[in-house]
């Protein structure tokens, strides 16, 4: 085929189709072939231009038909916008929130460092009302930490809250918890209590030797109150030192409770021991053992010597027994024990002194109570310790003692009864160590364990027996 000659309407053919080549706005494309096109089939110059020419014209009559493509971008850039704004909005809140949420808890805090201050304040004044002895100031001083130990309460149960409902922030897992922070004052506390507890058992001591030794210097200013005719006794002066011996028992199993709790020993355990008799409460345990007191001094209280010996004195001539017993009885009244025993230790009292320790308190009881057995060997060696645990247990012995003896000194001489375990209580030979009459008289209330024996004299006068009640079918 001969080579065409090259014109005007050439150039600018090949110039537009170069043009039309690229990308135009409508994003249509010139094919590539179009230079190929022209340069193979040089018959039909103008075909694809004019396929280009009339695509350009579509896309320029309708230029605001938007595309699907295009509306989901446009739809999608608004939500981005709107997701930006709340995000920004909540940028500019989050401030204001964290310093609010800030200071509510710079408050609770400062609260819980007042209060704990506070329990600081009321349990050093706690301690201050135990030196000197001050049973108002305790009281009041006790109301104090328990009224701060609830406000630190109150204070936990309302961060709690916070903490749930978002207004402050929730604790660091990995900080300790309040209850860690409270731990040593509840212990602090737990031990004050168990002070408290010594301390009042003690005090309850005191209270029984003060009635004693003041029934003792009534006795001794008015001997002749209770006297009868020629300085006789009478019922009414064993009566009197019933109560006095009672006092003295009491006195000293508080004491020796007093002791278990300073040693540190388990009171229910050593007291279920001790006098086999389930202990479930201090109260309890403290009645429990003023009946082991009494049962071991008044052991053999049926014989004129407590059994010590074989002597029958009161059979040979009971008169002059009796006048016998009743003069030591005058005689040893006004005496210490300890000055008597330190002057006569091998004395008829010496010897039933030194036998019913031995039988008080096992080795293993003694040892746990004093440390040692540092008493049991003085004892046996046949002398009496001078310390004042041995010297709490001479004044108990001695009202026994000294009841003993005006009991055979009286004519006839008084009878003593014990109430069984289950007995029925009755009030006109029992008393309720409760204190409290029980309900309806005692009905449906039994005999839980004797705690002192009864004495029934010889003019028809009881003085009743010491007994703890149960409910029936219970146990103390």
């Amino acid at each position: 085929m001969a080579s065409k000659p090259v014109t005007v309407g050439d150039l600018i053919q090949r110039v537009t189709s170069s043009c039309l080549s690229s990308r135009l706005p409508c994003n249509y494309t010139i094919r590539d072939s179009v230079d190929s096109d022209l340069d193979e089939d040089d018959e039909d110059p103008f075909a694809d231009f004019a396929d280009a020419v009339s695509s350009s014209d579509k896309c320029r009559r309708s230029p605001s038909a938007p595309e699907p493509e295009a509306e989901e971008e446009e739809e999608g850039e608004h939500e981005e916008e709107k997701k930006l704004k709340i995000w920004e909005e909540a940028q500019q809140k989050e401030p204001k929130v964290a310093a609010e949420r800030g200071r509510d808890a710079e408050a609770l805090m400062a609260e819980v460092f007042d209060a704990v201050s506070g329990v600081r304040r009321a349990y050093a004044a706690l301690q201050g009302a135990h030196c000197p002895w001050d049973p108002d100031k305790m009281r009041a001083a006790d109301a104090a930490v328990v009224a701060e130990l609830r406000h630190l309460a109150r204070l936990r149960d309302r961060f709690r809250r916070s903490a749930a409902a978002g207004h402050i922030p929730r604790p660091n897992p990995s900080a300790p918890p309040l209850r860690e922070a409270v731990a040593p004052y509840e212990a602090a506390l737990d031990d004050l209590n168990r002070q408290l507890q010594s301390k009042q058992a003690e005090v309850d001591g005191l209270k029984e030797k003060l009635a004693a030794a003041t029934s003792r210097r009534i006795g001794r200013n008015h001997p002749s109150k209770h006297a009868g005719p020629g300085g006789a006794p009478t019922a009414e002066l064993f009566t009197s030192c019933a109560e006095q011996a009672r006092a003295a028992t009491r006195a000293f199993a508080g004491h020796l409770l007093h002791l278990m709790r300073a040693a540190g020993v388990d009171v229910a355990a050593a007291t279920r021991s001790l006098t086999k008799i389930p202990v479930s409460s201090p109260q309890l345990a403290k009645h429990a053992l003023e009946a082991h007191v009494t049962r071991s001094l008044l052991g053999g209280f049926e014989h004129e010597s407590f059994y010590l010996d074989g002597s029958l004195s009161s059979l040979l001539d009971p008169a002059a027994f009796r006048r016998e017993r009743y003069a030591q009885f005058r005689d040893m009244r006004g005496m210490e024990p300890a000055e008597l025993l330190g002057v006569l230790p091998t004395c008829p009292f010496g010897r039933y002194a030194a036998t019913k320790f031995a039988s008080l308190l096992p080795p293993r009881v003694e040892e746990a109570i004093l440390g040692d057995g540092e008493h049991r060997r003085v004892v046996n060696g046949g002398t009496h310790p001078r310390t004042p645990f041995y010297g709490e247990f001479l004044r108990a012995a001695k009202a026994v003692w000294m009841l003993h003896l005006l009991a055979f000194a009286l004519e006839p001489p008084p009878s003593h009864f014990e109430a069984g375990r289950g007995a029925e209580f009755h009030p006109e030979y029992m008393e309720s160590v409760a204190g409290a009459p029980p309900p309806r008289d005692g009905a449906g209330m039994v005999v839980g364990f004797a705690v002192a024996p009864g004495f029934r004299l010889g003019n028809g006068a009881v003085v009743r027996a010491r007994v703890y009640l149960v409910p029936r079918g219970g146990r103390p």
